[in-house]
């Protein structure tokens, strides 16, 4: 168990500092956007970002879970490489998909929430960053199976690092614009593209193994349904906001967003080891109790990160330009949905073990109604509130009927109720420091939430379960 745990914390250790390293070039960024920018046009970059995100999904297919499983299924090189190449042709041919439908529909989508005048011309900027990001993620996830960790923390930090210097260029010396932003990623993707043109023919062809390519939909096109369930929880609101409000209450949002990126400093790194550790343990002896112990180890790691958010959100903010200021009340409770997007994949390891993935879409298909429900009631009333409300209830839904159908197909031992009761004390916390806050009450009320919280985990006792040997797991009766 140490090696294994030694493993994890060495791997999840150079990707949080990959991490943390990408974070705070994004962090350093985003004062100079909201400088260049004014709410209204940082508005329109959001709205990019998240229809990019949609069409990741879509090109993925689904294919980077598939290639997780059969990678670690087989113990035959050649037979790893041949489902690689096969993933390359996979989402090769949806991006000439997304391409031939942003040619048709592009007025389309442009007319209803981007500028009129050069909205089409950004969707066509997009498909280009989209085809190099997914080419370089391929790359970059074969290598991380491989455990060339050092090599994809050196590709990652880069390509972050050029993309911030080319478009702090960009704004300052040709254009204070959307497309300035587009041309640097643009540029960046080229860039990093001959970085890995020797890994990369390892896996381009176009010859296509129908065996090959059968296995990879079948477990990975069940999931694409919840990958756009999750694009509409998570990123559907900005286009809520810029049907139903305006750009500017788009740019805050999307400012607010961008800072609660601040929790994946604690997770992303677990989260990019996560997927071949758990893997490699699947059939490993006594797993069952050490990943009992490690849902709450990154759960305490996780509701901690976010009160810290909380917390600190009022000075940081201060980065900013005036006209952002109002965004810090709204992030530490999109930093709460943040943490659940993540925690489902840690805590689903019975689902995908088992190959039921189609579980996960039709669970996150109900909560992607229920937000698009609770947006169309909320945000006309409540405006950005009404957005942070609706994600954070949808992924509470999703993860809570997700681990009860893991759970069933392969049981772990965890408290579930402490952490069900520590996380709604988490929830009642950051609002009450967010009321503080706002309404510029004494800073020791925020010190005392402090207390209620680190009482409540004491009196659960949560560090029993963390105490316990680890010995064979027994199913529930």
């Amino acid at each position: 168990m140490l090696k294994n745990l030694k493993r994890l914390g060495g791997d999840s250790l150079l990707y949080a500092l990959m991490n943390v390293g990408t974070k705070l070039i994004a962090f350093i960024m985003l004062p100079i956007y909201t400088y260049f920018l004014p709410p209204g046009e940082y508005g329109y970059i959001d709205i990019i970002d998240r229809w990019t995100t949609m069409l990741t999904f879509l090109v993925f297919l689904g294919t980077d879970s598939a290639l997780a499983f059969y990678y670690f299924d087989t113990k035959d090189e050649k037979k790893r490489r041949l489902y690689s190449k096969n993933v390359f042709l996979i989402r090769l041919a949806m991006i000439l998909v997304i391409f031939l439908l942003v040619a048709l529909l592009g007025p389309l989508v442009a007319h209803n929430v981007l500028p009129e005048e050069n909205g089409v011309f950004l969707l066509y900027l997009s498909v280009g960053v989209l085809f190099f990001d997914t080419i370089t993620a391929l790359v970059l996830t074969i290598m991380r199976f491989e455990f060339k960790t050092l090599k994809v923390v050196f590709l990652t930090v880069s390509k972050m690092l050029l993309i911030a210097v080319g478009s702090y260029l960009f704004l300052r010396f040709v254009v204070a614009s959307v497309e300035a932003i587009m041309y640097a990623r643009i540029i960046t993707g080229i860039l990093i593209f001959l970085l890995i043109l020797k890994p990369l023919s390892q896996v381009v062809t176009f010859k296509i193994d129908r065996e090959v390519l059968k296995d990879l939909i079948k477990y990975g096109l069940p999931l694409v349904p919840a990958s756009l369930a999750f694009w509409v929880i998570l990123n559907s609101s900005s286009f809520f906001l810029a049907l139903m409000k305006t750009p500017e209450d788009v740019g805050i949002y999307g400012a607010a967003a961008k800072f609660a990126a601040l929790i994946t400093l604690v997770t992303s790194g677990i989260q990019m080891a996560w997927r071949p550790y758990s893997m490699s343990l699947k059939d490993k002896p006594n797993n069952k109790e050490l990943f009992s112990k490690i849902y709450i180890i990154i759960f305490l790691l996780g509701i901690i990160g976010v009160f810290v958010v909380a917390t600190i959100m009022p000075y940081v903010i201060l980065l900013l330009k005036e006209t952002y200021y109002s965004a810090y009340k709204y992030v530490a409770l999109i930093s709460a949905a943040t943490f659940l997007n993540f925690y489902y994949l840690i805590i689903s390891i019975g689902i995908f073990f088992t190959k039921e993935t189609k579980v996960i879409s039709y669970i996150f298909a109900i909560a992607a109604g229920l937000s698009i429900v609770l947006n169309l009631i909320l945000v006309p009333a409540f405006s950005i509130w009404g957005v942070v409300a609706a994600t954070l209830i949808s992924y509470t839904f999703a993860i809570v009927f997700i681990f009860r159908k893991s759970q069933k197909l392969y049981y772990i031992p965890f408290p579930s109720i402490k952490v069900s009761f520590i996380f709604i004390v988490m929830i009642a916390g950051v609002i009450g420091i967010t009321y503080i806050q706002e309404n510029q009450l004494s800073l020791w009320y925020v010190a005392a939430i402090w207390g209620v919280l680190l009482l409540t985990i004491g009196v659960t006792r949560i560090d029993k379960e963390l105490r316990k040997k680890t010995v064979e797991a027994n199913e529930p009766a």
